[in-house]
């Protein structure tokens, strides 16, 4: 086993990665290695996202993001890249920030009473 195999390993013990999601993310970054043939550290950014592009396009959305999880994980956390690759993108926004700009009135404003008063007081 390699050194940042094991260490890898170590990193996702400490993180509390249950047993099956470690082997999934071992095998993630290791099919990344075998995909460019080297060592995942030698890697540039460029060309793990090319990666990751060609594993979306052949795999199921599930399949992805278990692949893109592992290999993040390896970035980030065994080897301490903050990669802009691993950011979440500000351009859209997230389910919750749709919520929160646009909130939803409450219940009762528009509840039959609040359309009986309203139709009755518009005909008065």
């Amino acid at each position: 086993m390699s050194p940042l195999r094991a260490r890898m390993i170590e990193d996702m013990k400490l993180a509390g990665l249950a047993a099956t999601t470690q082997e999934i993310y071992l095998q993630a970054v290791k099919s990344l290695a075998k995909h460019y043939n080297r060592s995942p550290e030698l890697l540039a950014e460029e060309e793990v996202r090319r990666y990751l592009l060609d594993v979306r396009e052949r795999n199921a959305r599930g399949s992805f993001k278990t692949s893109h999880y592992g290999i993040q994980f390896f970035y980030r956390n065994t080897l301490g890249q903050d990669w802009a690759l691993f950011k979440k993108r500000s351009g859209f926004p997230s389910r919750g920030g749709c919520r929160r700009r646009f909130p939803m009135p409450k219940c009762g404003a528009f509840s039959p009473r609040s359309a009986i008063r309203y139709t009755a007081a518009v005909s008065a």
